[in-house]
């Protein structure tokens, strides 16, 4: 019985940690939306790409931005999407 307590209880405090890590998605995803509509260009846009790629690296080596690690990730991921997206349809 004690067993399935633990369980439970540890399974709501993990249910509440996989919520709060999708901040880390809509946060960048509303931040490329936005960079869209400013009409960059493609070039911009792989710099975009590139600069989320170094602030990922960089991030994974820092001690308390390690935990903020999906933020700039999300956006280089978000902006080669958007790259694809430009490159399909001229």
């Amino acid at each position: 019985m004690i067993l399935v307590i633990i369980i439970v209880v540890k399974g709501r405090a993990m249910l509440q940690r996989t919520l709060e890590s999708g901040w880390g998605v809509l946060l960048p995803a509303s931040l490329v939306a936005a960079l869209a509509l400013g009409d960059l260009t493609f070039a911009q846009w792989r710099v975009v790409v590139v600069l989320g790629l170094l602030a990922t690296a960089g991030m994974l080596y820092h001690k308390r931005l390690r935990h903020y690690v999906l933020l700039p990730s999300c956006i280089a991921f978000a902006s080669a999407m958007m790259l694809a997206i430009m490159k399909i349809a001229p």
